[in-house]
């Protein structure tokens, strides 16, 4: 039973192949039998060949030509073939039966092969489908229950053992291990993650047993989103693929009148033989058939896509990928863009009787109990060090926070706040703090109460001072790979690069000049942003955008090609952008842009080669040189070249 069973499955994944092997094998029986001279044996034979080899080419042709009421080339070629075996029965002349079945045979080999090519394609994005388990280990009540996927919920806790996939996003409540992304991100290394930080579905655990909170439901995690976007862009043809499918339409509908023609006129005008004519009308058929000018475009464009998507940049179309080549100005938003848009401790300056740690533990044990990002920021840099939090806390929005610590109550908060609890604030830290300032940074001030002198006896003369320990700097840290894109984009020759941001001046103007941009527009909303991508576009045509918060949406939308970052980006961010940096890593966009004009070359190459080969197989079948199996070895052979050409940029 299993053999039959392999047989089954392998003649259904391997049809087309089948189907050239047996046109092939009873095209070269008949072929015997016609030189052995058992007629019966051959017209039994080479009809079978004709339907074997065939049918796929003329069921899809009839298709075509009865619910679209148009002409496709795989009509053309049953046409041709049809036709020069009628022509081969009605003088006679066998060999041109033989002939049609050539044309069969070879047009249903370039099938297979076309059809293994865009294979390959498929596979590489088929693999992302696979990259998430079908069940995962619920925590319920103490014991482990493994449940489908799609029952998951928000709030479940899961169990992900070592060596095994990550089922869902969510966010590690226990464990430590190291997690390889690169099917997600392209990151070839694997990353460490511990408590309080998010995992992807699809990623592979390393050694560590971990305990994942579900944080969204599962059909909404990166790979699922991903998985939408690329299936989306199979089925999405870009402009140059339409204008070619529209060009394919006409062209083949100009291709049946010329034969038409051909195959009336020449005895009329030059005295050629019916048979001749006849026989030229079918080869021109084969010839000029544009079936490597169909292939030129898509194959390359889905290997790109393919490619892209190993190195974790999602293209959701095949036009992005046109599109990104061509790009000439490009604009920058700033936080979470090339900045990580997750504030951390710039720089720490303590008065001279203090040290650095006494004024980061003094602001942590008060800022413990804020949620603001600053306050987590402290508390992140003081994390090595010994404090124990406060207690009566209380922030004021926008000013700062007060709470006792061990006995000493302690003020955190900017200069104006500080400043109704201290009488005057050393001269030096506050020029060190308004140079800071002017570099974009946001600056904290510390202070707190100072015990109340005493009297003779041991009694508290009066309730004490505020004295100031220090200042913290708080920056929002530039992206790693910032400056090094920029560099690399002003290198492909991107004629502008500019930053928008909603941030003040000196801030923005601060991350510009640390990452090497010399255009800058601040102080934006959303609507500033578009208008500037409009101005943008009215200069340099092809303008790019790359953004991640909700903010950024509308520019990027109104951009020719929106990138937005994968991970720190908005849900609206990444539907309305074209395309995805998974990882977050910029420096993808310049590997992108290569793709995009890498892409650009090969379907110039490939649609030069395609008309060549057509003109050349034109003019050898007007003088005569060539017959009807050599045109289609001519015209076969191109379509394969074209399509194998298109698939270089899976490498």
């Amino acid at each position: 039973m299993l053999y039959p069973q392999r047989f089954t499955q392998f003649t259904r994944e391997h049809a087309d192949t089948v189907a050239a092997l047996l046109c092939g094998l009873l095209l070269f029986v008949g072929w015997l039998a016609l030189h052995l001279g058992a007629l019966g044996l051959a017209f039994l034979l080479l009809p079978a060949a004709y339907v074997i080899g065939g049918y796929e080419s003329a069921r899809e042709g009839l298709t075509t030509l009865f619910k679209e009421k148009e002409l496709d080339v795989d009509l053309l070629m049953i046409v041709a073939a049809i036709g020069a075996a009628s022509l081969g029965l009605w003088r006679g002349e066998y060999h041109l039966i033989i002939d049609g079945a050539i044309l069969i045979l070879i047009f249903a080999i370039s099938g297979a092969l076309e059809g293994y090519a865009m294979q390959r394609t498929e596979r590489s994005i088929r693999s992302l489908m696979s990259l998430t388990p079908d069940t995962a280990r619920v925590l319920h009540q103490g014991r482990e229950e493994e449940v489908s996927i799609s029952q998951l919920k928000v709030g479940d806790e899961i169990v992900v053992k070592p060596g095994e996939l990550i089922p869902t996003d969510g966010i590690i409540l226990s464990g430590y291990s190291t997690l390889n992304q690169a099917a997600i991100t392209g990151e070839s290394l694997p990353v460490e993650k511990t408590v309080g930080e998010e995992v992807f579905a699809g990623t592979l655990n390393g050694y560590g047993a971990l305990q994942i909170k579900v944080h969204k439901p599962a059909q909404s995690s990166l790979i699922q989103r991903v998985i939408r976007l690329v299936e989306q862009a199979q089925t999405q043809a870009p402009p140059s693929q339409e204008f070619i499918d529209r060009f394919e339409r006409g062209y083949a509908k100009v291709i049946v009148v010329a034969g038409l023609l051909l195959a009336t006129l020449p005895p009329f005008l030059w005295g050629w033989d019916w048979e001749t004519t006849i026989y030229r009308a079918l080869t021109f058929l084969v010839v000029a058939s544009p079936c490597a000018l169909m292939a030129a475009i898509m194959p390359t464009l889905l290997s790109g896509i393919a490619n892209g998507a190993r190195q974790g940049i999602l293209f959701k179309n095949g036009a992005q990928l046109e599109k990104i080549g061509k790009v000439r100005a490009i604009a920058f938003d700033k936080t979470g863009t090339l900045t990580t848009g997750q504030v951390q401790v710039y720089k720490v300056i303590s008065a001279s009787e203090y040290t650095h740690a006494d004024v980061l533990k003094a602001a942590a044990s008060v800022e413990s109990s804020s949620e603001h990002p600053i306050g987590q920021a402290i508390v992140q840099a003081a994390g090595d060090l010994d404090w124990v939090g406060a207690v009566e806390v209380q922030a004021i929005p926008g000013q700062g926070i007060v709470g006792i610590a061990q006995e000493q109550q302690i003020i955190v908060g900017n200069a104006v706040f500080v400043q109704q609890y201290v009488t005057n604030l050393p001269e030096e830290l506050r020029e060190m703090a308004q140079s800071l300032e002017q570099e974009g940074k946001t600056v904290v001030w510390v202070a707190k109460k100072a015990p109340a002198p005493l009297s003779k006896s041991g009694e508290g003369l009066g309730v004490g001072c505020f004295e100031v320990m220090g200042v913290i700097a708080i920056a929002d840290e530039v992206r790693s790979q910032a400056a090094a894109t920029i560099t690399r984009l002003k290198k492909l020759g991107i004629e502008q690069i500019v930053m928008l941001t909603g941030d003040n001046q000196e801030t923005a103007h601060s991350v510009a000049k640390a990452v090497g941009i010399d255009r800058v527009y601040a102080q934006l909303l959303p609507e500033d942003k578009l208008d500037v991508i409009r101005r943008l576009q009215q200069e340099y045509q092809t303008v790019a955008m790359v953004g991640d918060g909700i903010n950024d949406a509308p520019a990027l939308a109104q951009a020719s090609v929106g990138i937005a970052m994968g991970i720190s980006g908005s849900d609206v961010a990444l539907e309305t952008a074209d395309i995805v940096l998974m990882a977050d890593r910029l420096e993808k966009i310049a590997v992108a842009m290569h793709l995009g004009r890498r892409s650009q070359s090969i379907v110039k190459q490939n649609i030069f080669v395609a008309l060549g080969f057509i003109v050349l197989l034109l003019v050898g079948n007007f003088l005569g040189n060539i017959n009807l199996p050599i045109g289609v070895i001519g015209h076969e052979g191109s379509t394969v070249l074209v399509t194998l050409s298109g698939l270089r940029l899976l490498k």
